[in-house]
């Protein structure tokens, strides 16, 4: 019989968190609900809103292969958007504790 010691904790899983601004055609093509989809879809935590600058900002974070898909899915977006600008960068904010919209700001 096995015990595992306090001392002893199983090792957590990597986690990879990204901040992403989108440009483009992004804001009205159902963009924001097209990411909870996805994001929720992939297991990513994090959140999604809209900028007064007509861009859309997120950040999601989890295992660092789905966050690296939900990067190349915001690449394209959903069939209305026309992606024509996209930056990301590392980030250590806590993403909360699922996946959700944030008011425009």
């Amino acid at each position: 019989m096995t015990t595992q010691s306090a001392t002893d904790p199983s090792p957590s899983p990597p986690t990879k968190t990204v901040r992403i601004l989108i440009k483009g055609r992004v804001q009205g093509v159902f963009y924001r609900n097209w990411t909870i989809e996805n994001a929720t879809q992939l297991g990513l935590k994090g959140w999604v809103r809209n900028r007064r600058n007509g861009s859309v900002e997120a950040l999601f974070s989890g295992d660092p292969d789905k966050v690296q898909e939900m990067e190349q899915r915001c690449r394209r977006g959903p069939p209305d958007a026309l992606v024509t600008g996209f930056d990301v960068s590392p980030c250590n904010e806590d993403p909360g504790t699922g996946f959700e919209r944030r008011p425009t700001v």
